[in-house]
């Protein structure tokens, strides 16, 4: 299991909208590196080792999971997505963005890509004040003292002037959300969804255990005869699951996430019983489903059906090889009535036709977007 790990980053910019590039970097460091835990005030200094405008300076504290050579390039990355060229510069040059690593943890590092801590922040008071204002307690690993007492000795006489400007610091998904449901047609990519949201913000997560069914392959071969005991089996296993699993939190994740929800099963009911055995079915889900808790975050992957044909043919499951397209558009009218009816239901509707989260940084990322401001 990774573990998230602590980073004190500087912040640095004299270019362009000075206020609006700190914000965007820290934006950009919330979606690529972790979750920000604090940010420091935001200080005006001057240009320091050359002669230029002004800079705004601040300092973030970060969790992440990244391993230090991963956070070095994660960082790199959004300077260049900003308009930092790396290769253009001297030593001390105009930055419309600048991200130092101060801190790793208590680690000291000294590689061909990283030295940390950072061997110049001693010497900047740009750089101690605003990290004094958000870890003055924090030893220096080599130095052995406090940030605060390193900031109070430091040598600079620079100015560093406080400003009125502040920084939104941003929600993480682990921070706003208890419980997500992931939902979605046959093939949509729902539990490589949830596998990847747990995986990245160390959530909980809920997995349906549809491969213990006996009854879903011999579903497919004959529906009639097994539609019923099929829907039953189901519904039984997944209220169990979820009332185990959602009563038991673990404290050390930080949230849960599942790939179905309990409606899922009357949405496929609706679709494969007989009108007598759906009212019998009915009965049996109503009792169940005021027990389960509702999540504070419900998703579904919608994904148009060729594609859904291609995910089934791909992941190579042999008993959903003959699933026809019919059924599959009988699914997606289930899910968008089931959607429409829900008024209390805080729901989340994502086009994932054309897309490939799984492969595709920049899709999983406009994803991840999403939730967060959902």
């Amino acid at each position: 299991m990774q573990v998230f790990r602590t980073t004190y980053l500087s912040l640095g910019t004299n270019q362009g909208n000075t206020l609006e590039n700190l914000q965007r970097a820290v934006d950009a460091i919330s979606e690529k590196i972790g979750i920000i835990r604090r940010i420091s005030p935001v200080y005006k200094t001057a240009s320091w080792g050359f002669k230029s405008a002004d800079f705004l300076n601040g300092c973030v504290e970060v969790s992440t999971r990244l391993n230090p050579d991963k956070l070095v390039e994660g960082l790199q990355a959004i300077e260049a997505s900003m308009g930092r060229l790396r290769s253009e510069e001297t030593t001390y040059a105009d930055r419309k963005i600048d991200i130092d690593i101060l801190f790793f943890d208590t680690e000291i590092i000294f590689s061909k890509n990283l030295i940390v801590p950072h061997k110049e922040m001693l010497k900047r008071k740009f750089v101690m004040v605003p990290l004094s204002d958000i870890a003055p307690g924090l030893i220096h690993p080599i130095e052995k003292k406090s940030v605060a007492a390193c900031a109070a000795s430091c040598s600079d006489s620079s100015p560093v002037e406080k400003t009125a400007f502040t920084l939104t610091k941003p929600v993480s998904i682990s921070e706003k959300y208890n419980y997500i449901a992931i939902e979605g047609n046959i093939g949509a990519g729902k539990t490589s969804l949830a596998n990847m949201i747990a995986e990245a913000y160390n959530a909980k997560i809920i997995v349906e255990r549809f491969a213990d069914n006996p009854f879903l392959p011999k579903f497919y071969e004959d529906n009639d005869r097994y539609a019923f005991p099929l829907e039953m089996s189901f519904l039984a296993d997944r209220y169990q699951q979820l009332s185990d699993d959602l009563a038991q939190f673990d404290l050390f994740k930080n949230f849960i996430i599942s790939d179905y929800y309990i409606f899922k099963s009357l949405i496929f009911a609706q679709v494969t019983l007989q009108k007598d055995e759906y009212f019998l079915y009915r009965k049996m889900f109503d009792m169940m489903y005021k027990e389960i808790s509702k999540p504070d975050l419900y998703i579904y992957l919608h994904q148009n059906t060729p594609q859904l044909i291609e995910n089934i043919k791909k992941r190579g499951r042999t008993y959903e090889q003959n699933i026809a397209p019919a059924y599959l558009d009988k699914v997606h009218e289930g899910y968008a009535n089931f959607i429409k009816t829900q008024d209390g239901l805080n729901t989340l509707i994502i086009d994932v036709s054309g897309k490939d989260f799984v492969n595709r940084p920049e899709d999983y990322g406009e994803i991840i977007r999403l939730i967060k401001e959902a």
